[in-house]
């Protein structure tokens, strides 16, 4: 039989034929991960769920959900609206919106406060001129994420006290900021509760926004937050809750949502035009929060106390260190360990550990060394990751 220059060009015809005979199939090679493909190294993730590592790792259903929905074309509007319905019965809310992160979320949530739907306030932001333009934070409350409401052009009215918040309010207030989250923190000092805030601002019809970033796991605290009466709730659909790290939620009163929505894209003459949901972000992250609200809380405690114990127990038998559980902030169920050693003695401080636990292999992330501890959260690892912490250590220590 002769074959033609056109069919060996074609497809390696010999190769084909021969990956289906016995004996002849050609030994199966491992596929570089896209990581490796571009020279770089995966992180055991012992920080927490943090953006610069990538937050979380998203479900797979999440990937399915992305897939399908890029296969067809769809009106954004009625898809943000038909999943904002099914967001705002998880949340115990009038309506919600996918945002673009918690920080998404909260700026266009303070654009709706501020311009209202007005058209000529919407293309005028972030130009105040005859628009409400202060939002008062409690000074406890004042952090770098406070940038998501400042970006709207507003003056940032601190307060300490209740009455000083009550004393602040005034035709000018577009809304008030706070972070529920930091509520169990001794560090934060005396917070203002969110119902007192509540009875504080509804009187004066000022709108409430709350920063749920910090609020999950579980998911029966997002709930319990809306119920307090607050207007608007942000929180991160790319944390603990595992969808799409760009996607967030904006949740609360129905007319604010849609102010909301007004000011943030598809509209193209709008302040929050930049801040652009893809229908792939707004299904995969329904789609987990949908899976994440029906979790077992308890026992995904269970298991990142099981691996909190076990790191307290191995780490402190590595001579010269002393592991304790520590104290967990905020509302969120978190297990948080420290480990010390006399710095002088070893000859190594906590940031070199920490330098070192980054840089060998695998890379490992901690949360950093703080006062007298070197910090270990277990907050979403997989099982088997905190014999890895223990080896390194030992390797580190000379154990």
């Amino acid at each position: 039989m002769q074959t033609s220059r056109r069919r060996v060009l074609q497809g390696g015809w010999l190769a084909s034929l021969a990956s289906f005979l016995p004996g002849c199939a050609a030994a199966p090679s491992k596929k570089p991960t896209v990581y490796e493909r571009l020279g770089l190294r995966p992180v055991v993730n012992f920080r927490g769920t943090m953006t610069t590592l990538g937050a979380s790792k998203q479900w797979q259903e999440c990937f399915e959900a992305q897939a399908e929905a890029a296969s067809e074309f769809i009106v954004l509007e009625e898809l943000q609206e038909a999943i904002g319905e099914r967001l705002a019965k998880l949340c115990g809310t009038e309506y919600a919106m996918v945002s673009t992160g918690t920080a998404g979320a909260i700026a266009i949530g303070t654009y709706a406060c501020v311009a209202g739907d007005d058209p000529k306030n919407i293309r005028q932001l972030p130009n105040l001129e005859g628009m409400k333009d202060e939002v008062i934070i409690q000074k406890v409350h004042r952090i770098s994420y406070d940038h998501a409401v400042r970006g709207a052009g507003v003056k940032i009215v601190e307060v300490e006290t209740a009455d000083e918040m009550r004393a602040a309010i005034n035709p000018k207030t577009a809304m008030i900021y706070c972070l529920p989250g930091n509520n169990d923190d001794n560090e934060w000092g005396d917070w203002i509760q969110l119902p007192e805030m509540v009875a504080i601002a509804k009187p004066a019809g000022v709108p409430i926004l709350a920063d749920c970033a910090n609020c999950l796991p579980p998911w029966g605290n997002i709930p319990k937050i809306a119920a307090t009466g607050i207007d608007l709730l942000a929180l991160s659909g790319g944390k603990h809750m595992r969808g799409p790290q760009s996607a967030g939620i904006l949740a609360g009163d129905k007319e604010l949502i849609r102010k909301a929505g007004l000011n943030s894209s598809p509209h193209s003459d709008s302040q929050g035009r930049p801040m652009k949901v893809g229908r792939e972000e707004m299904v995969a992250l329904w789609t987990a929060c949908e899976k994440y609200a029906a979790l077992d809380f308890e026992a995904i405690d269970r298991e990142n106390s099981r691996q909190a114990d076990y790191l307290i127990e191995n780490l402190g038998k590595i001579p010269g260190l002393r592991a304790e559980k520590l104290q967990s902030e905020r509302i969120r169920k978190m297990h948080r360990l420290g480990v010390s050693w006399d710095e002088e003695k070893i000859g190594k401080t906590k940031q070199q550990v920490e330098q070192e636990l980054m840089e060998g292999e695998p890379r490992i992330a901690v949360a950093g060394g703080y006062g007298h501890h070197l910090v270990f959260c277990c907050f979403m690892n997989e099982s088997g990751e905190e014999q890895i912490v223990v080896d390194r250590m030992k390797q580190i220590f000379k154990a």
